[in-house]
């Protein structure tokens, strides 16, 4: 297998090549020039709506993107919550007052020592989750990872098939709500972890929707840009937690009491004013209904459809199959597609979440420390929203895994002693490196998800997203049992984490480039689209 050296056609030369080949007619996909003139009416796709009619970014996809994308702010609370919830906090001799660390509790009497600030302030001091008991720390986090991991699988069928993207984004709110509510009230370590699992699968459905709903209504040179507004307000959410947890740093039930209630109300305040994407209801047959959001979003822009226009429907042909999704694992080029995302995805997750999570085993203040990671988020979105604009996918996907993947390596390095004691400035060089590396795993994170929207057709793309989401959150749920390890050897962790992002750049080098790509409708109409498109730069 060789990396790929052909980027996806363009529309316009692929739709009349595809009208030229007779023997693509069989399903209807390719049967129409750039416009179908019929009973003096003319019909076009959902992309040259937008590219002619609509506008490729106006004020209407704008204010519609950042209202489905502030639920990316409980996206990142939910999922990061566990670096404050779940810390080691401070302990002390009860005699001296002098702080002891790590295994020197192990030798010690209960009534010997006690937490600095109590047993309430993190599950770790409220169950004493040390010593022999100290693996039982990474569980709930682990879990939650795969519940997300199952949940996003679930999610991505529901979204295509019978849902849609608003209506199951809705419910991933509401359930976030409940069971992170229920949370608040776990009476053991066990219970806890369960709910963790099941706040894991239930969240899982946010950020998949968030971005393909985004990104299904605006024209092909901003689906980039757009994409990164989620990651925007993933950042506003991970900000918070520094700021929430210091509040709440007595009751982490507290936390997630206030956590919680966030996106109760936006599922009941806010969701109900987004539209359902155009493109999934022209797939499902509900063509009216799929005129309708198009036609508020132009009129949203200053502009009027014609009134003869109408929507190209993807499946001419609808029998009792079509309301099911084409036999994805059957179509040999999205498996292969497919298989290499998740594998760049498992990566990319492991080192995003694993970097985050990892933040205790620095020599720095926690709240310092996270503060100063969800800080370099900001400059990850909007590097990344500019590189998007100029940039093909793929180098940047697999330049930003080096970046991490050398920054990670570096932090390695300085957490050796011997480096600490020969080098004054070692532990600000280490906050400083990692700062970069978990910046350039951002970027890569981000552009990935970008990346994974344009390389999948409409009918199979929030499916392919949450695969993409349950690789991310497999290589997620390894990461706190490494960050658990890095307790006891920082180097070790820092430098797996290292490795594994050079890989998930290297894998990045067989997946197709989508820059300036159409969105296709259908595996099939993709299918032969990009077949075309490659024998046509081949001779």
């Amino acid at each position: 297998m060789q990396p790929s050296q052909h980027e996806s056609p363009n529309l316009m030369e692929t739709s009349s090549n595809i009208s030229n080949d007779s023997s693509l007619t069989e399903k209807g996909e390719a049967t129409r020039p750039q416009q179908q003139r019929s009973n003096n009416s003319y019909a076009l796709t959902v992309d040259e709506v937008i590219e002619q009619h609509i506008g490729p970014l106006g004020l209407a996809q704008i204010l519609h993107a950042l209202l489905v994308s502030i639920a990316w702010v409980f996206d990142a609370q939910t999922t990061l919550v566990s670096i404050f919830s779940d810390a080691q906090p401070a302990a002390r001799l009860v005699a001296t007052g002098a702080i002891v660390e790590g295994l020197s509790l192990c030798g010690l009497s209960n009534g010997e020592w006690e937490w600095v600030g109590g047993k309430t302030d993190t599950v770790v001091a409220e169950w004493n989750l040390i010593c022999q008991h100290k693996f039982l720390v990474a569980l709930p986090s682990t879990l939650f990872f795969i519940g997300s991991l199952f949940g996003s699988g679930v999610y991505g069928y529901l979204a295509d098939s019978w849902l849609g993207r608003k209506k199951t984004l809705f419910i991933s709110c509401i359930l976030t709500f409940v069971t992170a509510f229920a949370i608040s009230f776990s009476p053991n370590v066990w219970v806890y972890a369960f709910l963790r699992f099941a706040n894991g699968f239930f969240r899982s459905g946010i950020g998949s929707c968030c971005i393909v709903l985004a990104t299904e209504i605006v024209g092909k040179k901003w689906r980039g840009q757009v994409g990164q507004y989620g990651f925007f307000f993933f950042t506003l959410g991970f900000l918070s937690l520094p700021l929430m947890g210091y509040l709440e740093k007595k009751s982490w039930r507290n936390l997630y009491r206030i956590i919680s209630y966030l996106p109760l109300a936006y599922a009941l305040l806010l969701l109900p004013f987004a539209y359902e994407s155009p493109r999934w209801l022209l797939v499902k047959g509900r063509n009216k209904e799929a005129m309708v959001v198009l036609k508020k979003l132009a009129r949203l822009n200053g502009k009027q459809l014609p009134a003869d226009l109408s929507l190209v429907d993807p499946i001419p042909t609808r029998d009792d199959q079509t309301s099911q999704q084409e036999k994805f694992w059957k179509t040999k080029w999205a498996v292969k597609r497919v298989v290499m995302v998740m594998m760049a995805g498992f990566g990319c997750g492991f080192v995003y979440y694993g970097i985050q999570l990892n933040a205790e085993n620095l020599n720095f203040n926690l709240y310092l420390t996270v503060a100063v990671n969800a800080l370099m988020e900001f400059p990850a979105v909007f590097i990344g929203s500019f590189l998007l604009g100029v940039m093909n996918r793929r180098p940047l996907f697999s330049n930003s895994s080096y970046l991490a993947g050398i920054s990670c390596l570096l932090c390695a390095v300085l957490s050796l002693n011997r480096v600490t004691r020969a080098v004054s400035v070692a532990k600000w060089l280490q906050l400083a490196v990692e700062a970069v590396g978990f910046m350039a795993s951002s970027t890569a994170y981000d552009v990935l998800y970008v990346y994974c929207v344009e390389l999948f057709p409409t009918n199979v793309r929030n499916f392919a997203v949450s695969l993409l989401r349950q690789a991310f959150m497999l290589g997620a749920s390894a990461a706190p049992l490494l960050v658990a390890l890095g307790r006891e050897n920082a180097m070790m962790s820092f430098l797996v984490f290292g490795i594994a992002s050079v890989l998930s750049g290297v894998v990045s080098l067989w997946l197709t480039e989508t820059r300036d790509a159409p969105l296709y409708e259908t595996l099939t109409q993709q299918g032969k689209a990009e077949e075309i498109g490659n024998r046509t730069e081949r001779s």
